[in-house]
This record gives C-alpha cells, structure tokens and sequence, in this order.
C-alpha cells in the first residue's frame, strides 16, 4: 500500500482536552516497523489520563498520544528486518526497553530500568494512523483472527501473567476480585487453563453476570449483605480491583501455601493479616504488566479460549476520543474501541 507523508493522532493536551492533529508519518529504525493502525481499546490508563492529567502521580509533560492497546498491520520495515514481515496482522506489546540492565538480561523485562510505555507520559501511543515499535514487540496474528480481537491481546497478556504467578493449572480453585475488564479476562483466562471452581467478586450485578459468560462458576455480589466468601477455600486469589476492602477479604480464603496476586491499582497501603500469612505460607505476588506472555496470549485468543466477544463495547472514530474516554463508561467492565482506520476491516 501507499504510505502517506501525514496522518491523524488525537493528542491529549489536558485535561478533558483532545484533538485530532496532523502529524508526520514516522519512518521505522533499523529494528522497527511501521504499523498501519485498524483499532484500538481505551485502557483504565487512558482515561485517568484524560480525566486527571496524569497517571499514578506523574504528570503529562506536553502534548500526548494516548493509547496503549492496538492492533494492526505491518505497511513497512526497518532495514535489519524482513520484508516478509509487511501485511502482517500484528498486536503490540506496548513496552520500549533498553535490553541491557539486569532485569532485562534476567527475562523481566516488564521492570527494565529505564522502561517506556505506550500511551503514558513522556511516551506517545497508538491513537493514530500509523506508529513505529520494535519488530520483536509487534507480534504476528493469524490472519483470521478478527481485529477485534487481536487488540485484546494485551489484557490477556495481563491476565495470564498474573495467573502464572498464582500457579493456576487444571483443578485449580481461584477467587477474583472485581470484574473489570482485566478481572473478566483473568476468569476467562483461569477457565482456560483448566480451573474448574472460579469465583468473582464485585458490586455490579451487571459485570458479574458479564462474569458469567467469561466462564464464572460463582459470583458474589458485595453490595448484597450476607455475602460470605469460603474460608481457606482458594488456591489463589488474584486481586484486580485495587480496592483496600476487597484486598482484605481476600487473604482469609486461600488455603494453607496458597498465593496471592496483587494486580488491581488503588490503594497504596493496606494492612495486611501478617500472622494468617505465616500461618499458612501464603505467597504473595505483585504483578506488573507482563513479560513473555504475549504469544501465548495470541496463541488462546486464536483457538477462541477467550470470549473476547463479551467484553468489546462501544465503537467510536478517532475524532470522538473524548466521547471514548468518559470515565463514567469506563464503570461498565467492557472495552471501547476506537476504530481508526477509516475502513475498518474487522475480519
């Protein structure tokens, strides 16, 4: 195809304050290609971004293409990769390393020291035509997949990294916390390697009966009094809220040398029950991202493991970001998609 020498990109400016602008195409590095954007998902991030002018405390810094979870195809190469490579359908890992530091020489690459993410401050993302992003990062989906779902490679990357820390395998019992879409993709993620006892909080009936058709076999409605959850019942409890309380109620439902996976963002302390955690040899993880779990996650949402299909909500153009970024739509658990290629070929 022909390349262009501009595209659109919606820029954040501030807060509340988008705009569709004219920029100029990219020309991919050496390691790099260049991507033709068909779509893209508003990610929680996004829309703090948006709503606040900054992410987890930092501040944007200047104009900012927001963004992190796309897909598309590849339309050109840098010189040191294969020109077999063009007309790829790809995903993206949203992540730019340096490659040298220990963590990533160890395969943590999600911790790299001087690592950028798409879409967050300091770094432009994928709401736009077209983007450069190192070859290895981009990764091939069959091409019948559809667009849709190939964007939702990267929660699903998410969720899988999580339940590798919790040790999910088949038999496995595991309590989620919050049906969010990072929530409900972790039960349908946990359904697919073989849990057989899935259960999910929130205070939605909305998103828990949405739960239900991720593969939930039980949902607690927290807003309901009288909600118990089974002591030491769980070998894991992957935790996607972020909320203090539900953080608490969780630990007491893990069986003796069970896991716990802290994945939701909110509460920077909670007090933990330090002494229930020795007594069972709890292991607790924090999860950051991902690392290496990208083309299994492409691999499951290729065979329809996942039933990407309940979580993809409204569609909106590249020029009605600010309608997209609502954060009262982002409360529902499903995902709005921004279709940005004018044609959007959703095959």
């Amino acid at each position: 195809m022909e390349i262009p020498s501009t595209m659109r990109a919606s820029v954040l400016r501030g807060v509340r304050n988008v705009a569709v602008e004219e920029r100029d195409v990219p020309a991919p590095g050496p390691e790099d290609v260049l991507i033709r954007v068909s779509a893209a998902a508003v990610a929680g991030s996004d829309v703090q971004l948006f709503s606040t002018g900054r992410l987890r405390g930092t501040p944007i810094n200047g104009p900012l293409v927001l963004g992190r979870t796309a897909a598309g195809r590849i339309v050109a190469v840098g010189e040191q990769i294969s020109p077999e490579r063009i007309g790829e359908l790809v995903a993206l890992e949203p992540l730019r390393i340096c490659r040298h530091c220990e963590q990533c020489r160890q395969g943590r690459y999600n911790l790299c020291e001087t690592a950028t993410f798409l879409g967050t401050p300091g770094c432009d993302g994928v709401f736009t035509e077209y983007l450069t992003h190192p070859a290895d990062f981009v990764h091939t989906v069959p091409a019948d997949v559809p667009i849709s779902a190939a964007v939702l490679a990267e929660p699903t990357a998410i969720a899988l990294a999580a339940l590798h820390k919790a040790d999910i395998r088949a038999g496995s019992k595991v309590l989620v916390a919050g049906a969010g879409p990072i929530g409900l993709i972790t039960v349908a993620v946990a359904k697919a390697l073989g849990a057989v006892d899935i259960t999910i909080s929130d205070l939605s009936g909305e998103r828990l009966q949405r739960a239900e058709a991720m593969g939930a076999t039980t949902t607690l409605n927290m807003a309901r009094s009288g909600i118990v959850i089974p002591p030491a019942h769980f070998d894991a409890f992957v935790e996607c809220s972020g909320s203090a309380a539900a953080i608490r109620r969780g630990f007491p439902a893990v069986r003796p040398g069970g896991h716990v996976v802290l994945v939701g963002r909110g509460a920077d302390e909670v007090a933990l029950p330090i002494t229930l955690m020795q007594n069972r040899e709890l292991t607790v993880h924090g999860s950051f991202r991902y690392a290496n779990t990208f083309p299994m996650a492409i691999a499951m949402i290729a065979a329809g493991r996942v039933p990407i299909d309940a979580l993809i909500g409204e569609r909106y153009g590249l020029d009605e970001l600010d309608t997209a970024l609502d954060p009262t739509r982002a409360t529902t658990g499903v995902k709005a998609f921004i279709d940005i290629e004018e044609r959007f070929l959703d095959i």
